[in-house]
């Protein structure tokens, strides 16, 4: 990921110098050459320094959209982090049902919460409790935290059997969220595409023309979904009649407990 330094002018100490002329100009060259490989080690410094775990991150930006793009873990590393998660995941019984606009809707996916003991996190209407971590949440957590130096408290899962079961436009702004913090989303299982879409550029009367952004979150990946991200987008997860695996979704989040009620 790009990372651009300012730097000041360089400030040179004036000298009488007798020397021969030949002899000065290899001497400011030498100078030169180290300034320049000072720079390059501050450049990297200041790269590195904004994840504490580097890896190759994408960044992509829009108007009030930020957000940073990796492959967090091996194809071989995510086949197994599937796997433990289908055996150790314990999702919701009842149907699960959101509010939305005042009505009802069921949701087309499998849902569970985990996160610190005592935790609540509510959305859309539903409050949810806090399981305890497994063993391969925490795992895939501190994973997330090294790679990105940011900490969370809260995973919502959310499990799709196919392409058909999906997830509608909404934005994760709950109050009781840090608003510093990143959601952080990890996929494992099929890809499938990811729709953003600007709050001015939705619904029947749209007031301006906004491009939706469009990803396809791959098997072992990491979305960042930085401030002020959830401010001025929507997200989706639509149908994809074509997809015929599962995929699960993991997306930390960071709840402020004084902000609960």
């Amino acid at each position: 990921m790009e990372k651009f330094v300012i730097r000041g002018q360089s400030k040179h100490s004036c000298t009488n110098d007798a020397r021969s002329p030949q002899k000065k100009i290899k001497l400011e060259n030498d100078e030169r050459m180290k300034q320049e490989e000072e720079e390059e080690e501050e450049e990297e410094h200041a790269a590195s320094a904004e994840f504490s775990d580097p890896v190759p991150w994408q960044k992509i930006e829009a108007e009030g959209f930020d957000c940073d793009y990796a492959l967090l873990f091996s194809k071989e590393e995510a086949d197994r982090l599937f796997k433990q998660l289908e055996e150790e995941v314990v999702y919701a019984t009842e149907e699960a049902r959101v509010q939305l606009f005042g009505k009802v809707h069921n949701i087309p996916r499998k849902q569970a919460t985990y996160g610190e003991a005592g935790l609540t996190y509510t959305y859309s209407g539903v409050t949810r409790l806090a399981c305890q971590w497994t063993p391969t949440l925490e795992y895939i957590r501190d994973s997330v935290t090294k790679a990105t130096g940011q900490t969370f408290n809260f995973v919502l899962v959310n499990r799709y059997k196919d392409g058909q079961d999906h997830m509608g436009e909404h934005r994760d702004d709950e109050k009781e969220l840090d608003p510093l913090c990143p959601i952080a989303s990890v996929s494992l299982g099929a890809a499938r595409d990811f729709i953003f879409r600007h709050r001015d550029a939705r619904g029947k009367q749209v007031r301006r023309q906004i491009e939706p952004v469009k990803l396809e979150l791959a098997h072992g990946s990491l979305l960042l979904m930085n401030s002020p991200t959830n401010t001025f987008w929507y997200h989706s997860l639509p149908v994809r009649k074509k997809v015929s695996q599962p995929r699960i979704n993991l997306t930390f989040r960071r709840i402020l407990l004084d902000r609960k009620k």
